[in-house]
């Protein structure tokens, strides 16, 4: 893990490469997403069942066998052990208590005129889920995706996931199960996307994707927006942490590498005035390495895409953080939230010590799906309002248009719109 200095004269360009950790070549994959996604328009179920059968290698033969039976998932639910139960219920009451605070009312006011003006919030109608999958268990991104859903009151909540071989995981169809969702399908990747975005025999049509994925997964996201809506275009996951010499070495060391595990590509960078902590991390993070089950990825992230930095003072720290914005930050000083006001960018934002980056992954209650790569300078976590949408609400009284009608027609006739100042006017003679 490289140890860098701000301090150094080369500084800049190597900040700068941890700057664009983010950057996905997603020209290089658009022409297979693009065709994928023709076929899928063109020939939708015929052409789904093919490209299952070149990518996740078995071949579904009746419409049907892309459907996932909700008896399947109550009997994946009803096999866990106990305190896996327990375990996926807590996390699903807390996620959703914390959702529920995060609902906007429709509201309006009254002026004394009589015009009432407001703003109306509605659910969309159709939300599409997509949840990595496979041998791997993903029940987590499954709870984050589909309980804001629910809580903003979804009426059609579908969702996709591949299955590599007909196999899918337990957990995950357990945790559909939890979640009351009926509507699950094996497909993955662009394929689900495109299915999803312009609906097939099987598959509904849509009218908002969420979840994380590949690049062939963003790419699909990014080409079908504007045709739905999507939550974010999401890459590898990151995690940056700003401590200072009252921090535990051990405890950063294991936490950097709770991402490290997660891909290759994953950014895992410390940022301390401490030159004594970051060697003692460096240390441990090496000693860490050798005990984890997924070391070999860890250890290509940590060396690749890892970094700590020695400042000068914690402001600098602070401000090269917000520069990073990262996906996840911990705050782990003698006074955390003394730097919280300080903070602009970054998508979840763990206080203390005992604040682990993995809670809010799995119980903590805030959503785990997160704006990577430094959109945190201009998105947000994944929450009720991906899946509402606001239609405002005017209604003016007689006097009410008698009072601005004429300054209205005004600004129309200024534009070269005279039907549009004609419409107001027309209501004053």
């Amino acid at each position: 893990m490289k140890i860098l200095n701000s301090a150094n004269s080369n500084f800049k360009d190597e900040f700068k490469e941890i700057l664009e950790r983010g950057k996905m070549d997603i020209e290089e994959v658009s022409k297979v997403v693009e065709e994928i996604i023709k076929e899928i328009k063109e020939s939708k179920n015929s052409a789904l069942k093919a490209q299952i059968a070149k990518f996740d290698g078995w071949q579904p033969v009746s419409d049907k066998d892309l459907e996932v039976a909700p008896e399947e998932m109550k009997r994946a639910y009803d096999n866990l052990d106990k305190e896996v139960k327990e375990a996926l219920k807590l996390a699903f009451e807390r996620i959703k208590a914390y959702h529920q605070k995060l609902m906007p009312k429709s509201w309006s006011y009254k002026e004394e005129n009589g015009n009432i003006l407001g703003q109306k919030v509605t659910p969309v109608d159709r939300a599409g889920l997509y949840i990595p999958g496979g041998k791997a268990a993903y029940p987590s991104s499954l709870l984050m995706n589909a309980i804001p859903a629910i809580v903003a009151g979804v009426k059609e909540i579908i969702v996709c996931t591949p299955a590599p071989n007909n196999e899918l995981n337990e957990l995950l169809l357990a945790a559909c199960h939890l979640c009351g969702l009926k509507k699950v399908y094996k497909v993955g990747g662009a394929s689900a996307i495109a299915a999803m975005a312009y609906g097939t025999q099987t598959i509904p049509k849509v009218d908002v994707i969420t979840g994380p994925g590949n690049i062939f997964v963003a790419t699909a996201k990014k080409l079908v927006y504007g045709d739905v809506n999507i939550d974010m275009i999401a890459g590898p996951s990151e995690i940056g942490v700003i401590a200072d010499e009252s921090a535990r070495a051990d405890f950063i060391a294991i936490d950097l590498l709770s991402q490290a595990e997660h891909d290759e590509m994953a950014s895992s960078i410390l940022i301390t005035p401490s030159a004594k902590l970051a060697n003692e991390v460096e240390k441990k993070v090496k000693e860490f390495l050798e005990k984890l089950d997924r070391k070999e990825i860890a250890s290509k992230s940590i060396n690749q895409r890892g970094a700590i930095i020695i400042t000068t003072n914690i402001q600098e720290a602070v401000d090269l953080m917000n520069e990073i914005a990262p996906e996840h930050l911990e705050i782990i000083t003698k006074e955390p939230f003394e730097l919280l006001d300080k903070i602009k960018h970054a998508g979840a934002i763990f206080l203390g010590e005992y604040t682990p980056e993995p809670i809010g992954d799995y119980i903590a209650g805030p959503n785990h799906t997160l704006p990577t790569g430094g959109t945190a300078k201009f998105y947000s976590p994944l929450s009720v309002e991906h899946f509402l949408k606001k239609s405002s609400i005017i209604a003016m009284s007689k006097k009410g248009i008698e009072e601005i009608g004429k300054e209205c027609a005004l600004i129309a006739e200024l534009e070269g719109l005279t039907a549009h100042r004609d419409s107001v006017l027309i209501r004053l003679k």
